[in-house]
């Protein structure tokens, strides 16, 4: 159940003719009074002797109890009050019975007898409007501090005691909603989002991995918005607000939208915080060994970073933790945009939901995540990502590793009570899980094909080599579908000189595994990306392709192993 405070007005009637009118779109149906202050007031939604009129000449009486100099020009108090879609329709009695409870809880009517005078009307089935005079019948005005707070805090008991949907309680950090009138206004329009959604994703993508003002802004205006910059008089820069183009009031001039208005984080000030902790790029950092293309390269590199940003939420401090959080969306954002177009969208909703969780009360302290910050700019700089080969298979692998550092981010939100951020996280899960089946099968068919293939003394010698390192996880790991793939990748690593057993220790001591569903599938990306190990073969990409329509299953981080990939017939 949502509760939401609206602007302070000044016109009472205006406010009782939209509650009682057919609404924007005809709406509202059987508007009518469910509650009031003294549970006489006249309805003249069903009282054919009663008009709107009677209604609002009995609610603001008590202004006439101070001078007219003395009478608050904002008097008119407003809050909706909305059920979750899949709540049960509530009767007209549980209604009044909500919003005597609003009304009490936020000190508009605290049951002193003296409270505010109030009514309820209801219009539609899932929601109710309050509407009061802020002037007491004593002549005092209310104390209604912080009532959008006090209010959402009685609609959590409200949803115990009426077992309706629980609504994670948020704390303050959330951006902000569209308002009822952008909403109806991006309907008009035939928009599937609001121009604020609208802005607030394309500023935040503006953002990952920019390092500096001009940056910044030349990709605002490249990306079609209408920037301004806000200056001081002696030339600094205080701040921007940006527009779509598209987007007009009623006088064709274009609605402008402050960073801050957008997302906290969205102010110039807090965005320039990220860049002050900016170090200048590392000139020795290339690509690997390898000779991988720039996008493939990226991705390592925002593999191994994920890696770290795990141990620091893990173990380091709850401000280096949030710091990490934060960059972590810069990170989804900037391979959401250079993602190819079948892993795209649910990259892109990924992002989006994360977005959430990226901040709390916890104030970061930036610094620490550069890693994180330089991965999101190697994504953006390396450009877009092919569907296949190299870029492919390394999309899979940080994808991968954003699963569990995504999940990481759950835990240690739900740990400080972060419901909405804890959500949002595991949102995130579920969309990277999604973006997994899709990237990782032709790179994975593959594997599993070499490894089915490798020699049985070959395959033995792997199989002692998992039984030394991680004699507690062999049993489990031998029996999974992804064996095959697991095999070929420790043969590979023993290839490139490395010691099979002494990473197979490395990738799992450092980390837990019990919450993988296919230890084998996470060990395959893990041993890969420590090795240096190519996260493709040489197969033609024509033959992965086919090799994976003809297995049609792979192992999903989170979910289930698959059945074993079979060969085409």
């Amino acid at each position: 159940m949502i509760p939401q405070i609206h602007k302070q007005g000044s016109n009472t009637l205006g406010l009782l003719n939209y509650l009682y009118g057919k609404g924007t779109h005809e709406v509202h149906v059987d508007p009518h009074l469910v509650a009031s202050f003294d549970h006489m007031a006249p309805d003249p939604g069903r009282d054919p002797g009663a008009t709107k009129q009677d209604l609002q000449h009995l609610l603001d009486q008590p202004l006439h109890l101070l001078n007219a100099d003395q009478r608050p020009e904002k008097h008119v108090w407003h809050c909706s009050v909305r059920a979750a879609p899949d709540d049960p329709v509530l009767t007209d009695e549980q209604w009044a019975d909500i919003a005597r409870r609003i009304v009490a809880a936020t000190g508009i009517d605290p049951g002193d007898g003296a409270g505010c005078r109030w009514a309820a009307v209801r219009h539609a089935d899932d929601h109710i409007h309050i509407i009061a005079t802020l002037v007491r019948e004593d002549g005092r005005r209310p104390d209604h501090h912080r009532s959008g707070k006090r209010a959402q805090a009685e609609a959590r008991l409200i949803e115990t005691d009426y077992d309706l949907h629980r609504v994670n309680p948020g704390d303050g950090t959330a951006a902000k909603r569209p308002t009822s009138a952008e909403r109806h206004k991006a309907e008009r329009h035939g928009r599937v989002t609001t121009p604020r959604e609208q802005l607030r994703e394309t500023v935040r993508r503006a953002v990952a991995g920019a390092t500096s003002e001009s940056e910044f802004f030349g990709r605002l205006t490249a990306s079609g918005l209408l920037v301004r910059q806000r200056l001081a008089p002696s030339g600094d820069l205080l701040g921007y607000k940006v527009a779509l183009p598209d987007d007009v009031n009623k006088d064709g001039e274009p609605v402008f939208y402050p960073g801050s208005k957008l997302a906290p984080d969205l102010s110039l000030p807090r965005i320039r915080e990220r860049w002050s902790a900016d170090v200048a790029p590392d000139p020795s950092r290339g690509t690997s060994t390898n000779q991988v293309s720039g996008p493939a390269a990226a991705r390592r590199r925002a593999s191994t970073a994920a890696w770290q940003a795990l141990l620091v939420i893990d173990h380091g401090t709850d401000a280096q933790a949030a710091a990490h959080i934060a960059e972590t969306g810069e990170v989804l954002d900037a391979l959401s945009i250079t993602s190819a177009p079948h892993t795209m969208r649910e990259l892109r909703d990924a992002a989006g939901a994360f977005e959430r969780a990226t901040r709390s009360h916890i104030r970061a302290e930036r610094g620490h995540d550069r890693a994180l910050r330089q991965a999101a700019r190697d994504l953006i700089h390396g450009g877009p990502a092919a569907g296949h080969g190299e870029d492919g298979a390394t999309t899979a692998m940080v994808i991968d590793m954003l699963f569990f550092l995504v999940t990481a981010a759950a835990h240690w939100h739900a740990k400080h009570h972060h419901a909405q951020q804890a959500a949002a996280a595991r949102q995130t899960a579920e969309h990277l899980r999604a973006a997994y089946r899709t990237a990782a099968p032709p790179p994975l068919a593959v594997l599993h094909r070499r490894g089915r293939n490798l020699p049985q003394a070959q395959r033995q010698q792997q199989a002692a080599s998992l039984y030394r390192a991680v004699p507690e996880l062999a049993e489990q790991i031998l029996a999974e579908p992804g064996w095959n793939a697991l095999a070929v990748t420790l043969a590979d690593t023993e290839d490139a000189g490395h010691d099979p057993a002494s990473l197979l220790v490395e990738a799992t001591r450092r980390r837990e595994l019990d919450s993988a569903d296919s230890v084998s599938e996470v060990l395959v990306w893990r041993l890969r990306r420590m090795a240096d190990l190519p996260a493709d073969t040489s197969t033609p990409p024509r033959h992965k392709v086919t090799a994976a329509r003809s297995t049609g299953h792979v192992a999903v981080p989170g979910t289930a192993p698959n059945a074993q990939p079979q060969q085409t017939r």
